[in-house]
């Protein structure tokens, strides 16, 4: 996965709104700029008489657009490398791309009604606002880092800090990545250098929030163990509290919150309410809206409460 966020750039203009590329300026022409505005990339060659049937309605549709979408049209007689590269096996071929990739595409000389609602469909697609452009990349990382793509994500927020060095969605998006591959130092090092406005931002405190329960969790001995450990002794609090850890450490996060509620009804005041504020640091490290949250703090009403 790859994804790079550009600068800003100034409002596209209508008068660039078709132009020829090559193997060479492709990158340029094509890979970044569709992190600005959708670009559609016609494969022709001056030969062929579909490319001469659909070329001008993508020209002229394209055109309606004031410059919302680019033309970029590429002779593959002169460029076979690049159209052997993507995979062009006939032409008229067409590729749409947004922020770096293909995103959809067709083959054969469509009508001018079915090349407008190609086009019509990709600015559907395309972020309205440089703001929105941002929240689909943070989106496009957290699917990543939910997938177990580390790499991936960490290459993304990389790339949106490139664009804005304050923004605490990707530092703390970054840090996640970090201690996912369980380097605990550097984690806290990239923390260190936050600046202070944005190591208050809600995400980063639950970034460290995430950090001292890996350090605590590090500490914790052989899960088999922790868990023979409390069945000797099932009222053995601070055994409870190593095996929640442990269990944190595993991943198995229901079941480690599960073995403090269950610590707390059996006794709420131990070690001045030891097991709450361990399960509250859980919250904190998930977050609010996360599912395993909201049914803990329900069962925890439900046992204050009983």
């Amino acid at each position: 996965m790859t994804f790079t966020l550009g600068q800003t750039a100034a409002a596209p203009h209508a008068d660039d709104a078709v132009i020829d590329a090559t193997t060479q300026s492709f990158e340029t022409d094509v890979l970044k700029a569709s992190r600005e505005r959708p670009i559609v990339v016609d494969f022709w060659a001056p030969w062929c008489g579909p490319c001469r049937q659909l070329t001008p309605a993508l020209e002229k549709v394209i055109g309606a657009t004031k410059g919302k979408v680019r033309l970029v049209k590429v002779n593959i007689d002169e460029n076979p490398e690049l159209a052997q590269a993507l995979r062009v096996q006939s032409i008229p071929t067409v590729y749409a791309f947004l922020d770096g990739r293909p995103v959809d595409g067709f083959m054969g000389a469509l009508p001018e009604s079915q090349v407008k609602q190609f086009v019509e469909r990709l600015l559907k697609g395309a972020p309205d606002s440089e703001e929105e452009g941002i929240e689909a990349a943070l989106a496009e990382a957290k699917q990543a880092e939910d997938e177990g793509d580390v790499a991936g994500a960490a290459e993304i927020y990389a790339a949106l800090l490139e664009h804005d060095p304050e923004l605490a969605a990707a530092h703390a998006g970054l840090l996640r990545t970090v201690l996912a591959t369980g380097d605990i130092e550097g984690a806290k090092t990239r923390l260190a250098t936050l600046s202070e406005s944005v190591a208050k931002d809600p995400a980063i405190v639950a970034v460290r929030t995430q950090l001292d329960l890996a350090e605590q969790a590090a500490k914790s001995g052989p899960l088999d163990d922790l868990k023979a450990k409390v069945a000797r002794d099932p009222a053995d609090q601070a055994a409870r509290l190593e095996l929640a850890l442990g269990l944190y450490a595993a991943g198995k996060l229901e079941e480690a919150g599960d073995i403090l509620l269950d610590s707390i009804r059996r006794d709420r005041a131990w070690n001045d309410g030891e097991a709450r504020k361990q399960l509250v640091k859980f919250w904190e490290a998930w977050g609010p809206a996360d599912p395993l949250t909201i049914q803990g703090r329900r069962k925890l009403s439900s046992i204050l409460f009983s």
